[in-house]
């Protein structure tokens, strides 16, 4: 039996997609696993230090650590209309971001990479952490805030505005669907077990989807301020076939996403091969 550090965050996506990996409800592995929940942004700092054997990543950070780490074709959160968004208390329009105070959920966030292609004037911005960030924009802290994961859900219900949609403008550019996170594996395991993890967490997902109650509890535990509702609205946009396996449709927006913020001077260059 191997044993591996893993790091995912507490998003109803990750612990949908890890529940039967986890717990030891896929018979055919006997991986075992020392489970590390944070969010996506202490997931991104952390793996500039390698912290971990296989962790969540986003899209962004994983170009500044792709020296250290390759992407697994099952796990990532990939797809169409499921982009962050920038949104306002008072109706707002691009142009009015130049001037404005702009909360973002860290750096080195897909999220952020995407406003800073597309909304290049702006240069206040606040890092926060991700669920705070309505709130903030709420109160007057900051003037708008880009908003990712469940968020997406509930802003307009606190009569927030939305401003733009950063995957709406990526899939107007590319027709690709939007990259945000990745699952990455240390380089130096071996390619075998590489693909051993790849393989264990592509089955997690199909049991998940096969048995869609099992993993419930589990997501609710990480989940507890969120509806269940809204808990199923998360799972329905962030996992979907690009997460079992990314496909040459999958790997080729994740490429351009690389290139694109390259030519954008964002990036660095990759010069290390990029997928298992």
């Amino acid at each position: 039996m191997k044993n591996y550090s893993l790091a995912f965050s507490p998003c109803p996506n990750d612990t949908f997609i890890f529940d039967a990996m986890i717990h030891g409800r896929l018979s055919d592995f006997d991986n075992s696993w020392d489970v590390h929940l944070m969010d996506v942004e202490a997931l991104n700092r952390n793996a500039a230090n390698q912290m971990f054997d296989v962790t969540k990543l986003s899209f962004a950070a994983y170009a500044f650590v792709s020296q250290h780490y390759r992407i697994l074709a099952a796990g990532s959160a990939l797809g169409h209309g499921c982009g962050p968004l920038i949104i306002s208390k008072s109706p707002m329009n691009l142009e009015d971001l130049k001037d404005a105070v702009i909360a973002i959920p860290g750096k080195h966030t897909t999220a952020h990479l995407l406003m800073s292609m597309f909304v290049r004037e702006c240069k206040s911005k606040v890092e926060m952490l991700f669920s705070d960030i309505e709130d903030a924009v709420l109160s007057g802290k900051v003037d708008a805030g880009l908003i990712i994961h469940e968020n997406r859900f509930t802003y307009d219900s606190k009569g927030l505005h939305k401003v733009a949609d950063m995957g709406a403008l990526w899939e107007e550019k590319t027709g690709n669907p939007i990259p945000l996170g990745c699952i990455a594996v240390k380089r130096s395991l071996p390619q075998e077990e590489m693909k051993v993890i790849e393989n264990q967490i592509k089955a997690s997902i199909e049991f998940a989807f096969s048995h869609p109650e099992v993993p419930k509890p589990y997501i609710k535990l990480h989940a507890q301020e969120m509806s269940e509702e809204v808990q199923q609205q998360h799972i329905n946009l962030y996992v979907n076939d690009f997460s079992i396996d990314l496909g040459t449709e999958g790997r080729n927006a994740i490429s351009e996403l690389f290139s694109e913020g390259q030519k954008a001077g964002i990036l660095p260059e990759l010069v290390h091969p990029v997928f298992v």
